[in-house]
């Protein structure tokens, strides 16, 4: 196998602008990255505005036959890069030991560590594959989840799965995601009727039955956590009458709520809580469920991907579940599934940075923790 720089790879994907949902060119090179590898490419893409089209890609090099598969799993597409860059956003660009650019902790660096990786492994260890969407900063609607579909119709499912998420916080290997916590947003209004405020009793004001139905979400504890969750938030996120005149009343009221909720609850219990207490306010909530928890006990896989990091770093990584929703939610339905990847630091902001050095470590620990997976 050739041998790959990751940070040569990396640069060649920051240089596609590839802002959320993704397709074409950032897609292609990815495609060359793979081919001379000896993968076979399954590109397509799925769904309509406003959620799509998003572009997405299975990758596959089979191995001897009823040998193990691992997959790594990720997301070309990248958020908007916003005003203030010292450089161009989708222009990669070494200064000192850093590359900057959009994408290259979350998570362009990590899927250039993933090939270069796997140019190390002979063909002959096993099944290796790439579960790669163009949509996975957005809606999510069009991204891995017709993916799997196709793994499930190609029969090519995964032994194990690696999501390449920037999981480190302080230095590279010293965090693992073994879970997250669920998410579920929802649309409360409250409708009453409209009117002259000098002749309340001929009008309905819907605002503070609203106000009421808040406090009363406000004040759930939904519990105290678990032994590997924290303790499951429900926030309040937006609130609006779109009132512009100071003499009416109303005739609606919107509120807008966000639960984030670890393995004690599922989203449909939160909904069915939250529809209680608004039909005591004479309230309507539509729900969006963005993904359930869930968690890959410690065990093998853990300890499998601990050792690689150690190898590596000497560091021994924290397990943990912290933080927000990734693709993983839809994975862990395939097979068991862990994240582990780059510093976050920079995600998501201007000059967003990945250390040279740590993008050809985690070259290193991600073909340690390949070639024990495919050894079972």
């Amino acid at each position: 196998m050739p041998a790959l720089d990751p940070v040569i790879l990396a640069e060649r994907l920051i240089d596609c602008e590839s802002i959320t949902p993704a397709t074409g060119a950032v897609f292609d090179c990815f495609e060359a990255m793979l081919t001379p590898l000896g993968f076979e490419i399954h590109r397509f893409i799925a769904g309509e505005a406003p959620d799509g089209p998003v572009e997405n890609m299975f990758a596959i090099r089979k191995g001897p036959e009823g040998s193990r598969h691992f997959a790594f799993a990720g997301h070309l597409d990248v958020v908007p890069p916003g005003e203030g860059w010292t450089s161009g956003p989708f222009k990669a660009e070494r200064r000192g030991e850093l590359l900057y650019g959009r994408g290259a902790v979350d998570m362009k660096g990590s899927i250039a560590s993933m090939v270069a990786a796997v140019a190390e492994i002979p063909a002959d260890a096993g099944t290796i594959s790439f579960i790669i969407t163009g949509d996975e900063e957005g809606p999510a609607r069009y991204g891995t989840v017709p993916l799997i579909e196709l793994i499930r119709e190609m029969k090519a499912e995964p032994d194990l799965c690696l999501v390449g998420e920037p999981t480190s916080v302080n230095r590279l290997g010293d965090m693992v995601k073994i879970g997250r916590r669920g998410s579920v947003n929802m649309w409360i209004t409250c409708k009453g009727a409209q009117g002259h405020v000098a002749y309340p009793h001929l009008a309905d004001n819907p605002i503070p039955r609203l106000v009421a139905l808040l406090g009363d979400l406000d004040a759930l504890v939904l519990d105290e956590g678990t032994e590997w969750f924290q303790p499951s938030n429900l926030e309040i996120t937006d609130l609006d009458v779109g009132n512009p005149a100071t003499n009416v009343i109303p005739a609606e009221a919107r509120a807008r709520i966000s639960i984030r909720f670890n393995d004690r609850h599922t989203g449909a219990s939160l909904i069915e809580q939250v529809e209680a207490i608004a039909r005591r306010h004479k309230g309507e909530v539509r729900p969006v469920i963005s993904g359930e928890s869930f968690i890959t006990l410690p065990g093998d896989y853990s300890t499998l991907i601990a050792d690689a990091v150690k190898a590596e770093t000497g560091l021994d990584p924290e397990l943990s579940t912290s933080g927000g929703t990734s693709d993983a939610r839809f994975l862990r339905a395939v097979c068991p599934v862990v994240e582990f990847g780059l510093c976050n630091a920079t995600m998501h902001k201007k000059d967003e940075a990945v250390a040279l050095e740590d993008l050809r470590v985690l070259q290193r620990i991600y073909r340690r923790i390949t070639l024990a997976a495919l050894a079972g």
